[in-house]
């Protein structure tokens, strides 16, 4: 069969493509793409399972995982568009049947479904997000009598994020708290005892958290006879960003296919950047020698994003990094522009600085959504912050409040699931809280009263109507009874209906808010059911909600500042990247291993080659802190990162702003040379 629809690839990535394929579809040997920066990653991914679709692989029997369900669709339509070269209108069918497309969470989440009566689970299960779980974590320490402790024991974030890495990283509970927790180390004892009662409470509630889905589906994977059925249902399984995979994710995979047939692994080591989440990058550096024989690895090294000088720079930073896949970027764009390595006086100079070049840019042709600020932390953009609404240059924040994470939308979505699953407490818990003269000890006795019964719902709409609650009692009961048999999506205004009272009464701004709910409607109109609908939306939620994220709904135009987690992935034609000092970039916090080190020069090298063709790295020389400790409010004094040691600033050009002569040439600080204040003072004598 001609493959002219290959033809487009470059050699590399056609072996990737190619690789172990024939006309028979034959399940080839495992394989590793290392695929850089700007190097064609998901485009080339698109074609390799493309083209395994017309060289007749069923595309029922391939499993395609990816780190974002928004990611799989966009997949998926690649898919088919690259297919419809060769098999014309029946690509279409073909790619509407690569129906295991999905997340690792989402997956694991259809596969315990389906399984369910095998492995001793509801298929009714609701699936908890991290504030859920972490509420639930809450209501188990306080019974377990931990919330009165005479000494501090951890909050519940803590005891919920302890507990997510022993699972992800497959890890003691005293290993976990010795090396990330510390604090928390005379607590390991009452801690196993507190884990062990949220597993039973999450158990008599039927609900899993997020971490159970890969938890539950590789426990599922640890008996033999399920193991053999679930691999038997995949000829292919094709995974994306696999730096970002956690222990845990890894286990899944070398279970689904342990001899390593039929595996491609897609990821790049110099772009493992989520530590914090429990990702390891040794998954993706100890891939290969996992199998025998050894994985073949490809590397796709041509760069189609960056110019030549800034993928020199950004390979000069990556080249010192103690452990990684030999790699440098290459490309076809040259440049005579380096990246600016800029020294500026202070935070507000630096703010200032970037406006000017911002503007700069625009009037040059360049859209504010062409250009992004990119930082460490997200405490970083303050004073910039300020500067662009000074200025009034609309812009948008990318790392941080979460659409799921608005009170408004988590109300909306506890109803929803208190209805879908009578039994989750935390759901029960928030939803009976809404309704006025309902306090905690009132939650309690109701939803101790429904768990007491067989049926939850018909126990509740038989309870008296609780003191000083009036109508709005009956107009609960009354919404709940109606959402149990209603259908979907309209149950789904149903839902809106009832909550607007409560909107209005709870919150200052609920038109605003109202806007969100009116969002949620129209996202839930696209699935099938209730509880298609909860599941996706706990495991891949939208970016941030209208009001609060600063998105400036009456400008076409915005300027973008992100984290550098959330660039990932990203690109601008233009890069700002604040507070290249140490103290930042590298984080204090980040620099005390030689594996957190080994991350934050990742971390630089990911924000470096989000850029196209225009990158600046500004440098403070001092910050402004406050109050610490004994020597209060002062200023403190920085130094360009030592990711960028000496022998590598002959890759940048190098800059002061505002110019000013070198420090010698100044006048000396001992004093001012006029004192302004006392000629002011003798304007009024």
């Amino acid at each position: 069969m001609a493959a002219d629809y290959l033809d487009a690839l470059n050699p590399a990535q056609r072996r990737a493509v190619e690789h172990g394929v024939t006309a028979g579809g034959h399940i080839g040997p495992p394989l590793l793409v290392i695929a850089g920066a700007g190097s064609g990653k998901t485009n080339t991914l698109a074609h390799r399972v493309a083209h395994l679709i017309v060289c007749n692989a069923d595309p029922r029997r391939i499993l395609l995982m990816t780190f974002s369900r928004r990611a799989a669709a966009e997949m998926a339509k690649r898919v088919e568009r690259i297919a419809r070269k060769i098999l014309g209108d029946k690509a279409g069918v073909m790619a509407d049947a690569l129906t295991w497309a999905g997340t690792f969470h989402g997956i694991g989440a259809r596969l315990l479904r389906d399984y369910a009566d095998q492995i001793g689970v509801d298929p009714a299960f609701t699936i908890h997000d991290r504030e859920d779980s972490a509420d639930l974590m809450n209501l188990v320490r306080h019974e377990l009598g931990f919330s009165k402790t005479e000494s501090r024991f951890p909050t519940k974030g803590a005891c919920l994020a302890i507990y997510s890495r022993c699972v992800n990283a497959e890890s003691d509970i005293a290993q976990v708290i010795g090396q990330f927790f510390p604090w928390c180390s005379g607590w390991a004892g009452e801690l196993k005892q507190l884990f062990a009662a949220y597993v039973e409470a999450k158990q008599k509630q039927n609900v899993l958290d997020y971490d159970d889905l890969l938890l539950y589906w590789a426990q599922m994977m640890s008996d033999a006879d399920l193991a053999a059925d679930v691999s038997g249902r995949f000829d292919h399984v094709l995974v994306d960003e696999y730096q970002d995979t956690n222990r845990l994710q890894s286990s899944i995979l070398l279970a689904l296919k342990p001899g390593g047939r039929g595996l491609t692994v897609v990821g790049d080591d110099a772009q493992s950047i989520y530590s914090f989440r429990a990702a390891t990058v040794r998954n993706i550096l100890d891939f290969p020698d996992q199998f025998t024989p050894r994985a073949e690895i490809i590397t796709l090294d041509r760069n189609y994003r960056s110019t030549e000088p800034i993928l020199s720079a950004a390979n000069g930073v990556i080249g010192l990094a103690k452990e990684r896949f030999t790699k440098n970027l290459w490309t076809e764009r040259s440049s005579s522009a380096k990246p600016r390595l800029v020294a500026v006086r202070d935070e507000a100079d630096q703010a200032r600085y970037i406006v000017e070049h911002v503007l700069e840019n625009r009037e040059e042709g360049s859209l504010l959504k062409q250009q992004a600020v990119l930082f460490r932390t997200s405490s970083h953009s303050g004073p910039l912050e300020v500067e662009l609404t000074r200025r009034n240059i609309p812009f948008v924040k990318f790392g941080g409040l979460k659409f799921l994470d608005a009170a408004h939308i988590k109300d909306v979505l506890a109803l929803l699931r208190f209805v879908e699953n009578p039994r989750d407490r935390v759901a029960g818990f928030r939803i009976l809280h809404l309704l006025p003269g309902i306090g905690p000890a009132s939650a309690q006795r109701i939803l101790e009263r429904m768990a007491e019964a067989a049926d939850p719902i018909a126990a509740l709409v038989a309870l008296p109507s609780p003191p000083r609650t009036g109508e709005d009692w009956k107009a609960f009961v009354q919404a709940v009874g109606n959402l149990r048999y209603s259908e979907w999506p309209a149950d789904m205004e149903r839902a809106r209906l009832w909550y607007e009272p409560h909107l209005d009464r709870i919150h200052v701004d609920a038109e605003t808010r109202r806007a969100d709910i009116i969002q949620l409607e129209q996202i839930a109109s696209g699935y099938a059911s209730r509880e298609r609908f909860l599941t996706e939306l706990t495991l891949d939620p939208p970016d941030a909600t209208s009001d609060q994220a600063g998105v400036p709904l009456l400008d076409e135009d915005y300027l973008i500042l992100s984290t550098i987690h959330s660039a990932k992935g990203q690109e601008w034609k233009s890069v700002y990247l604040l507070n290249v000092v140490d103290g930042c970039m590298p984080s204090d916090l980040g620099a005390g291993t030689t594996a957190e080190l080994e991350e934050e020069r990742r971390l630089l090298y990911v924000a470096m080659t989000r850029a196209k063709d225009d990158l600046h790295l500004v440098v403070p020389q001092r910050f402004f802190t406050h109050g610490q400790q004994a020597q209060g409010d002062r200023h403190v004094y920085a130094s360009r990162t030592r990711f960028i040691p000496e022998r590598l600033l002959a890759l940048f050009e190098r800059a002061h702003w505002p110019t000013f002569a070198p420090a010698s040439a100044r006048p000396s600080s001992q004093g001012p040379r006029i004192d302004i204040g006392a000629r002011m003072r003798g304007m009024w004598r």
